[in-house]
């Protein structure tokens, strides 16, 4: 099977050719899928769709997803929001801005969530947070490992205070699977920000990275503008976090497999020897 059927993209379903955002490469559709959406002319990683990612990581066929239909929320009522809901639905081909489930990762059983940016900018409102709250209850009822790949705008303003408490939520979610000893792996894509970072994104026991993902908290800009400094060369780039201890690794797309599949499997034969003692 090559890459393009891999990833899902049949005849005639290619990815859309785009210019390159760096070097301005003309590249087209069956490119960008052989080469994983990354530049083949300069290397600049372009952003993929939840089903892409679980497509790449997971073994074939082992993908279940986990509450697909929960319904949109919009608990204050927020003017456009519904249509705004319907639109991204169409859009991103997906219910919410996160795709939950378990699978195997090279034959290690696994809960995983995967956030879209092509839905709302991956923003977390309350239904993302309960998506990804459930799975992580699953995950420790079940005793498995979670994989999240995180990519966010942050909250979701149109639904004010209740998208904020999600951070709290998940979070919370999150610390009761691991006090009962499972592993958590965070994959932080570009771009991961706002209430996401300040949460779950960096709560993983092994936080991996891809290269150049922008992962903060406020934006540069803002930071700059409140500071008064000039902020560093990089910031807020994987490579400036992994140097600042922030990030454990910044793998290539190419081998994100090999690697959680070696990680889950130095855990899952942790978890067999401490059954066993």
């Amino acid at each position: 099977m090559n890459i393009i059927e891999l990833l899902g993209f049949g005849k005639g379903k290619t990815p859309a050719p785009r210019d390159c955002k760096k070097c301005g490469a003309h590249i087209s559709g069956e490119e960008l899928a052989e080469n994983l959406m990354i530049c083949p002319e300069c290397g600049t990683y372009m952003r993929m769709g939840a089903m892409e990612r679980i497509a790449l990581v997971a073994d074939k066929g082992s993908f279940k997803e986990l509450d697909k239909d929960l319904g949109n929320a919009n608990p204050i009522d927020f003017p456009g929001y519904k249509e705004k809901l319907k639109d991204a639905k169409k859009q991103s081909g997906i219910s919410e801005a996160v795709v939950c489930g378990t699978c195997e990762i090279g034959s290690c059983p696994c809960a995983i969530f995967v956030m879209d940016s092509n839905f709302m900018m991956g923003s977390m409102g309350t239904i993302v947070g309960e998506k990804i709250t459930r799975l992580f209850e699953t995950a420790t009822k079940q005793r498995l490992p979670v994989v999240g790949f995180t990519t966010s705008g942050g909250a979701r303003m149109q639904e004010g205070i209740f998208s904020l408490m999600q951070m709290a939520k998940v979070s919370g979610a999150a610390k009761k699977h691991s006090d009962s000893g499972n592993l958590y792996v965070t994959v932080l894509t570009d771009p991961t920000t706002g209430g996401v970072t300040a949460s779950f994104a960096m709560q993983g026991d092994i936080i991996i990275a891809e290269p150049n993902a922008l992962v903060g908290f406020a934006g540069a800009r803002v930071i700059q503008q409140t500071t008064g400094e000039k902020l560093p060369e990089g910031f807020q780039r994987a490579e400036f976090l992994m140097e600042h201890g922030f990030v454990d690794v910044i793998e290539d797309r190419r081998r994100l497999k090999f690697t959680l599949t070696n990680i889950l499997k130095v855990h899952a034969y942790g978890r067999k020897r401490a059954k066993s003692s």
